[in-house]
């Protein structure tokens, strides 16, 4: 590109900018108009589905509120999850079993007071879960080795008998 194309295109740019700054606009407001009209259609859908969130708790005979249960999932997903309708109705009525568990364990006690130990107690399975499960592994682990001692020893008495079965084959033929 020789001097005189480079300062045509600068001219160029030149005249474009002017008439953005005559108009009162920057070269980003074009951009910035539409990416605020897309977050306002963003919220404005938001709102339309917390709406209807809202509309089919009753409905649907839900435990806990809908709306409440899906802000605490994606409280804790990540931004980019998007989370389907089954998967909000389905989280509430898991959610709502674990609350039925957890209370059949607390009227196994014979008090009229729930104290908080009692509470406790009920949902040391929930929150210890993954304690629980590494302690399974190390048990299943342990039992392995038990079982692979036992078959070594096994294999022991197996090798001895027929070593002592083989000397004797003339007296006893009680291990064949």
């Amino acid at each position: 590109m020789d001097e005189s194309e480079r300062n045509e295109e600068f001219q160029e740019n030149e005249e474009e900018f002017t008439r953005e700054v005559t108009e009162n606009k920057e070269p980003a407001d074009e951009f910035n108009e539409e990416f605020t009209e897309e977050f306002q259609d963003e919220q404005e859908l938001e709102e339309e589905i917390e709406e209807e969130i809202e509309g089919d708790e009753e409905d649907e005979g839900l435990p806990f509120a809908k709306a409440e249960v899906v802000r605490l999932m994606k409280q804790n997903l990540d931004s980019d999850k998007m989370i389907r309708e089954r998967v909000k109705v389905e989280m509430n009525r898991f959610l709502g079993d674990v609350l039925k568990k957890v209370c059949d364990q607390l009227n196994q006690y014979p008090y009229t007071t729930i104290e908080y130990e009692m509470l406790k107690e009920s949902i040391y399975p929930y929150e210890n879960i993954e304690r629980i499960n590494e302690e399974k592994k190390r048990i299943l682990k342990h039992l392995d080795a038990i079982k692979a001692d036992c078959d070594a020893l096994s294999m022991d008495v197996k090798v001895t008998l027929r070593l002592n079965a083989s000397d004797d084959t003339d007296e006893d033929d009680i291990f064949k």
